[in-house]
């Protein structure tokens, strides 16, 4: 650690002592554990597939899930690190009192998080745009390789994974699509797309959990943001929420974050140390 990280990190442990916390984490927090990010310093462009694009065809829906299959195939396979445990080890301590991911992988669950709302939903689950019948992804992937025997493993070393889960194809001909079983209808991952809203309760919920960072008495919570750039507003606003009610918010992230300017104490490193030393005080 750095001397300009362990000074940062030692303002934030001094700030957040004995405050209550609640978290909110974006997909920095999994890189340790090979997820590959959006924005972070040296992450490759990625250019999602658009809740639209998805709606527009079975070439599109063809591209999406032959790229899914290959890189869930990886992805199931992803452990918790050290910046989910931390994160997990605050909140048996009763010092971190709710968690907001804004990540799709399901780790902060495998890692023994209780109160945690998925703000974009998870992979692990399948929902049909038809009869909203809702399956599991693991199902899926199995159906997926009966009907496309060998392609997961042809395509599975030699290409890159991406975020959320896909992995980068240049050809898909010849995938062939799993309907839903129950009405032959189109099945997506059930998670927000970009250009998709997030479901407004879910949204109320994890404002929730930053108003109630605000007592009647006594000093406020805090509101820890781990791994994440906070570029859309899907994350930011509960930051410019907590800044609002004078929350004091810490921001752990390598890089800049549209958050910063409402930070009260700005980390500029990775989340797995200096998580791991927030924990430990």
């Amino acid at each position: 650690m750095s001397e300009a990280v362990g000074e940062a990190v030692g303002e934030a442990i001094e700030l957040l002592a004995g405050r209550p916390l609640v978290g909110l984490t974006g997909a920095g927090l999994s890189t340790d554990s090979g997820i590959p990010d959006y924005r972070g310093p040296g992450s490759p462009r990625a250019t999602p597939m658009t809740f639209d694009q998805f709606r527009s065809g079975e070439q599109a829906r063809r591209r999406y899930w032959a790229r899914s299959h290959v890189g869930w195939a990886r992805m199931r396979h992803a452990e918790p690190n050290a910046g989910h445990r931390a994160l997990a080890e605050l909140e048996r301590a009763g010092r971190l009192r709710g968690l907001i991911t804004q990540n799709v992988d399901g780790l902060h669950r495998a890692a023994g998080h209780r109160a945690v709302v998925e703000l974009h939903g998870r992979l692990a689950d399948v929902i049909c745009l038809d009869c909203r019948r809702r399956g599991d992804r693991g199902e899926l992937q199995r159906r997926l390789a009966e009907l496309n025997p060998g392609f997961a493993e042809a395509h599975g070393d030699e290409v890159a994974s991406a975020p959320d889960g896909d992995a980068r194809l240049e050809s898909v001909d010849g995938f062939r699509l799993a309907d839903c079983p129950v009405c032959g209808g189109v099945l997506k991952p059930h998670v927000v797309f970009f250009g998709e809203n997030v479901p407004p309760e879910r949204v109320a919920l994890c404002y929730a959990m930053v108003d109630g960072l605000v007592p009647e008495t006594a000093r406020p919570g805090a509101l820890l943001v781990a791994g994440s750039s906070l570029t859309v507003q899907s994350g930011l606003r509960f930051v410019r929420r907590a800044h609002r009610l004078g929350v004091p918010v810490v921001i752990v992230n390598r890089g800049w974050t549209r958050g910063d300017e409402f930070a009260t104490v700005k980390v500029d490193g990775g989340c797995s140390e200096v998580l791991t030393a927030l924990a430990r005080t």
